[in-house]
């Protein structure tokens, strides 16, 4: 089975932003990303991807075009039903990572466990080295333990779309690698998609499609 006979899970037509309601970030934008598919886009700072991913994620109301998360348009649900989709079925990883600073490790991955209530994976903790920190508390991690807490938090809630923003910026390459293939692993079994936003080419090359956003056009490498 390849990919155009996958279900899609997100979609974008005619996207169009602006920043500051006047200078064009890009135009146009339409991008299908299937279960089971990794999408990477790539760009030069400032070229608009992080607004992009944003966007996709339904973080950010785009000014023009439609986004659809699992064939249903986001906006245009009521703000229940998209607080919904963004709690059970999308998973956002930021290169800042947004724990929990008062908490344990254990701490954080069970909110992530209430709210989904789906249970804490163990393989993953063991997979990222990190399974011997649950008790510490998150200011006592470094950066690169702290990213890869968050990282397991999102994983925690078996998200269908899980979009990421330069998600290994803060660690090293071994680390990197394997945090990149628990989520290619993931993607694939739970027939979920990935959209990353990245600097590394390298690391774009990984998945099974490319895009660069360049000069407000958006077009596949």
């Amino acid at each position: 089975m390849n990919f155009q006979d996958k279900t899609i899970l997100l979609e974008s037509k005619n996207l169009s932003h602006s920043f500051d309601n006047q200078n064009p970030l890009f135009n146009d934008i339409n991008i299908s990303v299937r279960e089971s598919e990794t999408v990477s886009i790539i760009g030069v700072s400032g070229s608009g991807k992080s607004t992009l991913l944003h966007i996709l994620s339904g973080t950010i109301k785009p000014e023009n075009g439609s986004v659809f998360h699992f064939n249903k348009e986001f906006w245009k649900q009521k703000q229940k039903e998209r607080e919904l989709v963004r709690r059970n079925d999308i998973g956002l990883i930021f290169q800042f990572h947004y724990l929990f600073k008062g908490f344990s490790v254990r701490e954080n991955l069970e909110v992530a466990s209430l709210l989904s209530g789906e249970k804490l994976d163990f393989s993953i903790l063991e997979n990222f080295g990190i399974a011997h920190l649950l008790e510490k508390k998150v200011t006592q991690l470094s950066g690169g333990e702290q990213q890869r807490v968050s990282i397991a938090r999102v994983l925690t809630k078996k998200p269908k779309i899980i979009f990421a923003d330069e998600l290994t910026g803060n660690l090293d390459k071994q680390t990197a690698n394997i945090v990149m293939k628990t989520l290619f692993d993931y993607v694939k079994t739970a027939k979920a998609s990935l959209v990353l936003v990245t600097h590394d080419e390298d690391l774009a090359s990984q998945c099974d499609h490319i895009f660069k956003l360049k000069d407000g056009n958006f077009y596949k490498k």
